[in-house]
């Protein structure tokens, strides 16, 4: 069939990049006996006819020719075909049932989706015949296709049965097991006999802890309601039984297991490249590191913890249980799990900090970068791991070297360097060493310079090293390789008016270079620094007059910081808001408070206009954040410059914007902060926030640092309203 590759007018598809025309040869280049070519093949199919799970026109026309690849014997790698093809599958099954149609690049709708999830159904025994292939890769690949596309329930509990049986490598059991579960939860006629096979499975005491294990979480995930307080005590003994700890004689007397104190033995190594900003080819090994899987049942327990979902308990003692597993792999893909955990739910999570503090090894540096990194991200929460991280930090630099920070072994640089990171964000002066050395040495500075500005008590050291660093930043460059915004930004935080010279000469190399989007933030550097930067005035007020939106208001800022004039700035701020969406602008006329009256018409224009539109948007279902950025910034400024006279108007506003944003939160509970007593009417919502067990900005997070000031303020106005009641008199 692949001769009829033709007979398809490719060209009049699209695929993420453009016209078609090039898929056929990626095609027929996958059957190709050179394997470079093949691998190109496939990661240009993947990369635009399948980009980012997308499936258009031009992939469902590909499918057929696909299927006859992994059909024929004769094609070199029908494993890859076959993982294509479900990974085709897959994402056309999940979209169909959302969305239906899909927009194409050009901005037509197509029914791509439907048609591929159809496709896929008709050819379920295909399916069914690559999960029995002989080919062990070829069925790894296929199993998971038999809970997707096998729409008759009782053929595939069959071939899933009898695949468990037949099959010997972990990885496919597992897979076996997962996919029972897929197909139970997409087939009503399927629940019954899955989860009288889990219950047998998971009993058995015949059956391989593993199975055991697998079969006991999917059985949980089909019915949670089959979760009680027996089953994460079974769990543990399950993954206890499937990596036993070895017996001292296995290693010899008095020694250590290999098995618990070997390293996790995956590391992701970067070819140096002087073209590459250190921290783009930083990014690109973390994304890489970050999609690997160490340990066979790390997806099966990813899985346990998404079923537990609110079971903070249940999934603390499993995470001890993984983190202080015998097995290397385990550990090490706990921490991701650890850290998700504590950055997504609300709770006393000291012991588990402890725990991750554990997994410091001297002898896995790749399990201590991880565990350091995770550390890292919890910002306040780490404390109590503050002295394993001192420790790990001392101990690397006296049994290894003084400037361990730049040492020649990759994974134990990370590692050392991940400790120091996180032990700067506690604002513990034992990383200042480490930091220095990178200021002085060049090695990896880029990742000291945000660190640094969290010591503002060694700012006496700091502060001239990040000025020569600023001062050697070529701005005629797209991408430093240090970014003169973290080198302000670290500056601004370490406070030593010393900067504000060094800093006014970036402003004038960034616009003369017409980089604006480095002019703002030095500006905003320079604007914290108060009127102890005045010198900076003579050459930041022509900035307030540049066509750069972002750069003209952060100078209005900077003027308005440096020297209160609101005669020279309330101006600038009235031309500003003529833009739509200059939050930066509607914030700085808060600030500068009721000598900004002459905008609070405008402001009460823009509320009544931004709620007009909430409002049709809630008609037609089509509600935008940036609809609620713009509430909570106009309400903020409104009440800021107005007072009490336009609390009717901005509480019901915060609280709007609150409501369909949650990201807005920071923002709304500040100025409910500074409200008083008129934001009484806000106490039900204040409640509401700090009695909720999961932290704000879900599906994906946001920064621990940021729920921890968001629930301060929301006890701070809760502990004043309250206090505000009690102190009135009685009638």
């Amino acid at each position: 069939m692949i001769n009829d590759l033709d007979s398809v007018d490719w060209a009049a598809m699209t695929h993420a990049y453009g016209p078609a025309g090039d898929v056929p040869q990626w095609l027929h280049d996958m059957a190709s006996p050179v394997a470079d070519v093949r691998e190109k093949a496939f990661n240009s199919f993947y990369g635009a006819a399948h980009h980012q799970g997308d499936v258009y026109p031009c992939t469902v026309a590909g499918l057929p020719f696909l299927f006859a690849m992994a059909d024929s014997p004769a094609t070199p790698d029908r494993a890859s075909v076959v993982a294509l093809i479900v990974s085709i599958g897959r994402e056309a099954v999940d979209r169909d049932e959302v969305e239906g149609f899909w927009i194409s690049p050009s901005g037509e709708e197509h029914t791509a989706c439907q048609d591929a999830a159809a496709l896929m159904r008709g050819r379920g025994e295909s399916v069914v015949g690559y999960a029995r292939d002989a080919d062990v890769r070829v069925r790894g690949a296929a199993i998971a296709g038999l809970g997707l596309f096998v729409d008759d329930a009782e053929r595939a509990a069959g071939v899933l049965r009898d695949r468990l049986d037949a099959e010997h490598g972990i990885t496919e059991r597992l897979l076996v097991v997962r996919t029972m579960g897929d197909l139970a939860r997409r087939l009503p006629a399927a629940r019954v006999p899955a989860g009288e096979w889990f219950d047998v499975l998971a009993d058995g005491a015949d059956v391989d802890a593993d199975v055991r294990l697998a079969a006991l979480v999917q059985r949980a995930r089909c019915v949670p309601g089959s979760i009680d307080d027996t089953t994460v005590p079974a769990a543990i003994e399950l993954l206890r039984r499937i990596t036993p700890v070895p017996r001292p004689e296995e290693n010899g007397e008095g020694e250590e297991s290999r098995i618990r104190t070997g390293p996790c033995t995956s590391p992701v190594g970067v070819s140096p490249d002087s073209d590459v900003p250190g921290h783009v080819a930083a990014a690109f090994a973390d994304l890489e590191r970050r999609g690997r899987v160490h340990a066979p049942t790390t997806s099966l327990l990813l899985t346990f913890h998404e079923v537990l979902d609110a079971r903070v308990e249940d999934r603390t003692d499993l995470l001890c249980e993984q983190l202080r597993s015998p097995d290397a792999a385990t550990r090490y893909d706990a921490i991701s799990m650890a850290r998700g955990l504590i950055t997504s739910w609300r709770a006393d999570h000291t012991h588990l900090v402890r725990i991750l503090a554990e997994c410091l090894l001297p002898h896995d540096s790749s399990t201590s970068a991880a565990a350091a990194e995770a550390l890292g991200a919890l910002g306040p929460l780490a404390e109590p791991a503050r002295e394993a991280l001192a420790a790990y930090v001392t101990a690397h630099r006296t049994t290894h070297r003084l400037d361990a920070w730049a040492s020649p072994h990759a994974e134990l640089r990370r590692a050392h360097q991940q400790a120091v990171l996180a032990l700067a964000g506690l604002g513990d002066g034992r990383a200042l060493p480490g930091l220095l050395t990178a200021l002085d040495t060049g090695v990896d500075a880029w990742r000291a310079v945000p660190a640094a500005g969290r010591l503002p008590q060694a700012a006496a050291e700091l502060t001239p090293r990040l000025i020569r660093l600023l001062a050697d930043v070529d701005h005629s460059r797209e991408w430093p390789g240090i970014s003169p915004t973290a080198l302000a930004s670290a500056l601004a935080e370490l406070g030593d008016p010393a900067a504000v010279p060094a800093l006014t000469d970036a402003v004038d190399a960034a616009v003369r270079c017409k980089q604006w989007r480095t002019a703002s933030p030095v500006l905003e550097a320079i604007a914290s620094f108060g009127t102890r930067a005045a010198d900076a005035l003579a050459a930041i007020r022509p900035l307030a007059e540049v066509e750069a939106l972002t750069t003209c208001t952060a100078a209005a800022h900077a003027m308005w910081e440096l020297e209160r004039r609101p005669e020279d700035v309330v101006p600038l701020v009235q031309r500003l808001l003529v833009t739509e969406r200059n939050f930066d602008a509607i914030d700085l006329a808060g600030r500068i408070g009721p000598p900004a009256a002459a905008v609070l018409p405008r402001l009460r224009q823009r509320l009544n206009e931004q709620l007009e539109q909430n409002a049709r948007n809630a008609q037609d279902g089509s509600a935008a954040l940036n609809d609620s950025w713009s509430l909570v910034h106009v309400a903020a400024a409104l009440w800021d410059i107005g007072g009490d006279a336009e609390a009717p108007a901005v509480v019901p506003a915060l609280l709007k914007a609150w409501k369909d944003n949650d990201f807005t939160a920071r923002h709304a509970v500040a100025c409910l902060a500074r409200m008083g007593p008129a934001a009484h009417p806000a106490l039900s919502r204040i409640q509401e926030e700090l009695a909720r067990p999961r932290r704000g900005g879900q599906p994906w997070g946001w920064d621990i640092s940021l729920d921890l000031e968001i629930q301060r303020t929301c006890r701070s106005i809760l502990r004043n309203l309250r206090n505000e009641g009690t102190s009135r008199p009685t009638a």
